[in-house]
């Protein structure tokens, strides 16, 4: 019997990639893609790229949102209220599992089990515990296309901000940064790849430096 599931969705590569994982494996039915939204700014948390680009993503991938909003400078506290609230909400629907694309961060795991065992859900991570360099790559030669949206400066030039992830971008990226961006490096907008029915059309625009350390390539719709 196919399980169902919803989709933790950052609109990056790590949930794209751990999406057609769970798509391949045909083991369960994605029902929505889970996915925080800054309702101040409109635009996914952490990641900054506008909704619309989101709703776009969706789109073309088939699958509808299920969108959780936190004000900016959102404490632990109204974040965990906001999340449950969705979540229990989703167990009276049904659901039981969510998938996330952490690869190896074993603490992020661990809040994330232990907050979904409040609402007696359980999690799924399909790419935990691979080498994150062979994901970067298998990413890449499935035909997956993605933009650096945001660079945290303390670990990674900000001149990255807006670039393709590519071999390219792999070949440049000095030692000791995550080629999945794990620790936080950087970010992503994936716009193409067999997920999708059709290329989300958008391009680069302002980059703006934020909180004297994320460097955020602003994506604009096409």
């Amino acid at each position: 019997m196919v399980g169902k599931l919803l989709m933790a969705w950052s609109g990056g590569k790590d949930s794209a990639l751990a999406l057609h994982e769970v798509l391949a494996a045909r083991t369960h039915e994605v029902t929505a893609l889970l996915t925080t939204i800054t309702k101040d700014y409109d635009r996914i948390s952490m990641h900054g790229v506008r909704t619309c680009l989101l709703e776009a993503q969706s789109q073309s991938i088939g699958i509808p949102l299920e969108e959780v909003f936190i004000p900016r400078q959102c404490t632990n506290e109204q974040y965990q209220a906001a999340m449950r609230a969705v979540m229990e909400r989703q167990f009276a629907a049904g659901i039981r599992t969510v998938a996330f694309g952490d690869v190896f961060l074993a603490d992020v795991r661990r809040y994330r089990e232990e907050n979904l065992q409040k609402v007696s859900m359980s999690a799924l991570f399909p790419l935990w515990g691979r080498d994150s360099r062979e994901l970067a790559h298998r990413f890449i030669e499935l035909g997956f296309r993605a933009i650096l949206t945001c660079v945290d400066t303390k670990m990674l030039d900000g001149a990255f901000a807006g670039r393709e992830f590519d071999e390219k971008f792999l070949a440049d990226l000095p030692a000791g940064v995550d080629p999945c961006g794990e620790n936080g490096e950087f970010h992503t907008f994936v716009y193409a790849g067999p997920i999708f029915r059709e290329p989300v059309r958008c391009q680069r625009g302002e980059i703006v430096l934020r909180d004297e350390r994320f460097n955020y390539c602003d994506l604009l719709p096409v």
